[in-house]
Parts: C-alpha cells; structure tokens; sequence
C-alpha cells in the first residue's frame, strides 16, 4: 500500500510539473498584446488603453495595445483568431468585431464564435441627438415629423459602425421614412450635425456629453433601461413610444480559442480586480463607462444574448462592406 501511495503522490506530482500546468502557472511572462480593431483615439481604443494598463498594474506585467484597424474591424479578428493561443495574444471585442463585420465582410476569415470569451470590461450607453437646425426636439416630435414628412430628415451614420445599425433598427420600429447618410468616421457625423447638413445622430455619451453640456446638440433620447444619471431630464426610449429599442456600446476581452482554462481564469480575475479598483472607476466615469464584472461563464451568456441583435442589425441595414 506504501508503495502504490508513493506511485500516487509520484503521477499526481509529475502532472504538476507538465509543460502546460507550469506555463499556466508562470503566466504571464512576457509582455502581452491587446488588439484593438480601431485607430488610436477612438472611444474603443481609449478603453484598450484604460483596461490595459489597469490589467498590467494588476498582473505586474506589461499588456500594450496593438491597433490594427481595417476592413470593419475584422482584420483585427482574423489577426487575433490566427495567433497562438497561449495568453499572450488577446483582442478587445465588441458588436462590431464579434457581429457586425462578420456579417457584412464575406471573407472574413475567422469565427466569432471560436473565441473564448475572456473578461467584460465595460459599456457605454448611446444617445440620440438632433443638430440647431433640425425641426424636431424629441423623439415624438422626429417621428410625427418623419411621418408627416417622408424622406426630408436625414440620419448621419459611420459606414458599417453600430451607430448605422441603430439607426437602422429604429426606422424599422417606427416605421419612418428617414434618410440614412453614411460617413467614414463619428467625427465627420458630427461635424456635419453641428453644421446643419444633416439632422439627427446617435452616438456615445461619451463623445457627445460635451457638446450636449454646451448646447451645441439637443438630446432627444436614450435607448437605455433607465435614465443616465447625467442626463437625468433626457427620457429613454421606452419613455419615448419605443419600447424594446436598447442598446450599449459594450467592450470585453476574448482570447484565441484553445487558449489554456487556466489563463482565461487568470485573465478574468485580474481584469475584475482592475475593474474595480479606485483609478479605474474614476476614470471610467470621465467616459460615461459602466464596468461589467463576471466570469468568462458570465461573459459567454452575455456574447450569446448579445451578438444576434447585432446581426440582425447589419442585416438590416443594408450597409455596404468598404
């Protein structure tokens, strides 16, 4: 009995010093790469670098971001599915890298859902907003003016962006004729609204907030469950007539799929410790962000819930892969 007891400890010991479980248990290393799918100064990218450098004080090593923008954010996605799934390799993931680009890009090269879900980081709630010069100043308004007046007010959207898809599923729900104008980027839509070309937007709060506070945009509506607690005197969209109509600009961490249990498990305790920690909620209030703590578990219900509205968004929209 000694001696098989000796066998015993023997395996249970050897499998304890196996390549893999002594890498897990080494990681991380070495610097490690968040992708971000978007150019440097963007919304997305300001939270890879928040979450990043949050992350890395947590695990005391370096975690960069690397921005790959192109092809509607899915050349990132293939870059990051085709990595070696050791830990070292992530990608910042949203609607459009998971949802969106997938289905409006043909060769995308990658399976969103091959990913392993990692962490949530956070969301950012969307605010509808019409320019000075727009006829309307709520969505009630917008709709009986649409109504009254087929194809006379204009939505400026960001080619193939979540925003388009938002403006898309609300034509549909209302029932409106509104002319969709797309631009290549947010900041060119807001120029445009500001300067009276077009009429009516939605964007983050985060982008918006500053010129909401300054006045040089009227709030209309927010497709959220309740009121933001900045714009408390803003009703939502189901307050508005438009029950059903909710939506946030979400951000989460995945990993190649094959990537090790223990790494992802690792992975998602230091970014809720990150999340939580003091620096980070300061600084995502200045971004209007809300943090989403969970487990990978969490995280894959979440994808499982989330991802087909957006899908069912780009297909409704009709937008065109550029």
């Amino acid at each position: 009995m000694a001696v098989a007891r000796l066998l015993l400890l023997a395996a249970i010991a050897a499998l304890a010093c196996a390549p893999g479980a002594a890498a897990e248990d080494a990681y991380p290393a070495r610097p490690i790469r968040l992708i971000v799918p978007f150019p440097p100064g963007g919304p997305t990218d300001v939270m890879g670098r928040l979450i990043s450098q949050a992350v890395s004080d947590v695990l005391g090593q370096q975690i960069y971001v690397d921005n790959r923008p192109g092809a509607g954010s899915t050349l990132a996605g293939k870059i990051a599915a085709t990595a070696e799934p050791d830990g070292y390799t992530l990608l910042l993931g949203s609607a459009a890298t998971l949802a969106i680009g997938p289905t409006l890009y043909r060769d995308v090269e990658y399976d969103p859902k091959s990913f392993v879900p990692v962490a949530m980081v956070a969301e950012v709630p969307y605010v509808m907003v019409a320019g000075p010069k727009a006829p309307v100043g709520s969505v009630g308004e917008l709709i009986a003016y649409a109504k009254a007046h087929p194809g006379k007010l204009n939505f400026g959207v960001p080619n193939g962006a979540p925003p388009q898809m938002l403006a898309a599923w609300f034509k549909h729900l209302t029932n409106i004729d509104v002319v969709l104008v797309t631009y290549r980027g947010g900041a060119n839509v807001l120029t445009d609204l500001m300067g009276g070309q077009v009429d009516v937007a939605i964007e983050t709060s985060s982008i918006l907030l500053p010129h909401l506070h300054g006045g040089a945009l009227r709030p209309l509506g927010t497709p959220s469950p309740k009121r933001l607690p900045d714009l408390p005197d803003v009703p939502t969209m189901a307050e508005n007539g438009v029950p059903g109509f909710i939506a946030s600009s979400w951000t989460g961490i995945v990993a190649p799929a094959g990537t090790p249990k223990g790494i992802v498990e690792k992975l998602n305790r230091a970014t809720n410790a990150a999340l939580a920690a003091p620096a980070t909620q300061a600084r995502l209030k200045t971004l209007e962000a809300q943090a989403m703590f969970g487990t990978p578990a969490d995280y894959a219900d979440f994808l499982v819930a989330e991802l087909p509205k957006w899908i069912a968004m780009a297909k409704l929209s009709g937008a065109a892969a550029e």
